[in-house]
């Protein structure tokens, strides 16, 4: 395994992060395709016999009962102090005013909510899962410092928004002399690239560590286009993000690198966007063994000039999807 730092932080991470929305109670939230514990345990297990050290989940997955799998599990496997445990908040947690958002009583009353599950202290990093236009930015870095300070959260990160978002949200934190983030959660892998544009290039400036979600594109860079699964018949999030005409090209120039090379598709996807210089760790999902072991395979595979325009080549322009 390969480690680097988490941004302009201290902290070594390793170059993967096990994504853990995977893991929950399927009876729980609407993600019937989610491992139960006893499926889920040898999975994280091996993620840790790997080298990873990077975990992140969050409250809102399977109703915050993937918190409480990864928490136990990983208190039963692991020194909590080698491992750099990340959760996120905004989601809706219960019904009525005030059940989801990034106002200081939810900030401060979630925290504590998912510190309960995972067991611990403390997490390492604690992400706003999205933007919240009904918070001023101001009242919710000053809730997120105010965690920081009382011991909970060791740092903080943010995930899918504007890059203008981002930047004025770092910039209240400067002036008033509050947390700032180090990381960026963000919809990034080859079928979506419009981060390049503005976001990437920010965080590479600012030394933001950058850890995508969904780098194989929920499993769609790993297979045929036409080739469904549980996952794909029933997320409807997922039914957003990715255009059938455009992406169907992208995941061929994958298949046909993967078969010169003579390894899986999910190795050449993630070689691809580790060979890029802004990106500290992609969060990879792993429901079954084979996941892990092709995630750490790709940390070796270096990919050609000519490998990589072809793989670029055939991508156009999407519409900003992930954001909401």
């Amino acid at each position: 395994m390969d480690y680097i730092k988490l941004g302009t932080t201290g902290v070594d991470v390793s170059r993967l992060c096990l994504g853990c929305m995977t893991y929950g109670d399927p009876q729980r939230g609407n993600h019937s395709w989610t491992l139960d514990e006893a499926t889920s345990r040898p999975l994280i297990r091996q993620a840790l016999e790997l080298g990873i050290n990077f975990f992140d989940t969050a409250n809102v997955y399977s109703d915050g009962s993937s918190e409480e799998i990864v928490g136990r599990v990983l208190k039963e496997h692991a020194d909590r102090d080698t491992i750099v445990l990340a959760t996120k908040v905004f989601n809706r947690m219960h019904p009525g005013p005030n059940g989801m958002g990034l106002s200081r009583k939810a900030i401060l009353g979630e925290i504590d909510k998912s510190l309960r599950r995972l067991g611990t202290d403390y997490v390492d990093l604690y992400q706003i899962h999205r933007w919240d236009p009904h918070t001023p930015i101001e009242e919710t870095m000053e809730a997120l410092h105010d965690v920081v300070k009382a011991g909970k959260a060791r740092y903080i990160g943010a995930s899918s928004m504007w890059a203008w978002q981002f930047a004025k949200a770092q910039q209240v934190a400067e002036r008033h002399g509050w947390t700032r983030f180090v990381t960026m959660q963000n919809h990034y892998n080859l079928l979506y690239r419009e981060e390049e544009r503005e976001m990437m290039p920010l965080c590479q400036d600012q030394g933001v560590g950058v850890i995508p979600w969904s780098p194989l594109a929920r499993g769609r860079l790993t297979r045929d286009w036409d080739e469904e699964t549980e996952r794909t018949r029933t997320d409807e999030f997922g039914k957003t993000l990715y255009v059938p005409d455009a992406d169907r090209r992208v995941v061929e120039a994958v298949a046909a690198v993967a078969k010169a090379r003579g390894v899986p598709r999910a190795q050449v996807a993630l070689a691809w966007m580790l060979g890029k210089p802004f990106i500290t760790a992609p969060i990879v999902g792993a429901s079954k063994p084979r996941h892990l072991d092709d995630a750490v395979a790709a940390l070796s595979l270096k990919l050609t000039a000519g490998e990589i325009a072809a793989l670029e080549e055939p991508y156009v322009p999407h519409a900003v999807a992930g954001h909401v």
